[in-house]
């Protein structure tokens, strides 16, 4: 009898330790909103020694503070970020993801937070490529499932017939690299982190005529309405209290 009763009271005692364990992780889980993004996007995120650093990691962070929460950055292959968000891998995705209504079919949108263009990059001496028309027939570098990726991938000429050879990189850098090589004919990239890659490499340029224009929104989960709308209202804020104009400044000298 006194052994069926210590068991019992053992059963008790772990139980109240199992309950108070899961109670405390949940705690901390709650204090902690993640980031996923993909830091080879100058400006808005990249490496700097051991930290995540950017325009994207600080409308984060503020949004983390302003939710009462400490910012976690999950850095992964840039295609693997809607299925991380889509999964509560990471609550969100701040990665200069351009909004499209495939994406939009796999996560929602916030509210725009910045106005950029997917712009061409080709060697200095090149007079030939001077549109996206021009890029028919060419080898086209672009970084593996960004907006870039898609358009060209997608993109056809009715006017002067053909595809575009698209040569996929994870890495933008990596796509200049070869066209300062010659070992392609052209790169698609977004604008900015476009003109932090070409100024490290000599003999390229990136020619006037944009390949298209584009927004850029932060991701949450399918349905994830509360997040959605505390981001969206945040967003509002810094807009409207100069925020994001220091951030502009900041990091492009210049204010949206």
């Amino acid at each position: 009898m006194k052994i069926n009763k210590l068991l019992k009271m053992s059963a008790v005692v772990l139980a109240g330790i199992l309950s108070l364990g899961t109670f405390t992780g949940c705690s901390k889980s709650e204090d902690v909103i993640v980031m996923g993004t993909n830091a080879t996007f100058p400006p808005f995120e990249e490496i700097q020694g051991n930290e995540i650093v950017g325009f994207d990691v600080d409308i984060s962070k503020i949004i983390a503070e302003k939710l009462g929460k400490t910012l976690k950055v999950e850095d992964m292959e840039f295609n693997q970020l809607l299925g991380a968000v889509a999964s509560g891998k990471v609550d969100f995705v701040a990665a200069g993801m351009t909004v499209d209504e495939e994406r939009a079919k796999q996560v929602d949108f916030s509210d725009n937070y910045f106005a950029s263009k997917q712009v061409i990059i080709v060697k200095e001496d090149n007079d030939n490529i001077v549109e996206a028309e021009d890029l028919v027939d060419k080898k086209v570098g672009v970084q593996l499932g960004t907006t870039g990726d898609i358009f060209v991938s997608g993109y056809t000429s009715e006017e002067n017939g053909g595809t575009i050879e698209v040569i996929q990189f994870d890495k933008g850098a990596l796509a200049v690299a070869e066209l300062s090589l010659g070992k392609i004919d052209a790169v698609v990239l977004d604008e900015e982190p476009a003109k932090k890659i070409v100024a490290n490499y000599e003999g390229v340029k990136i020619i006037e005529a944009p390949f298209i224009n584009e927004n850029y929104a932060l991701a949450v989960k399918k349905g994830n309405t509360e997040l959605l709308e505390d981001i969206n209202e945040i967003l509002a804020e810094i807009q409207a209290d100069g925020t994001y104009d220091a951030l502009c400044e900041k990091y492009f000298g210049k204010t949206e």
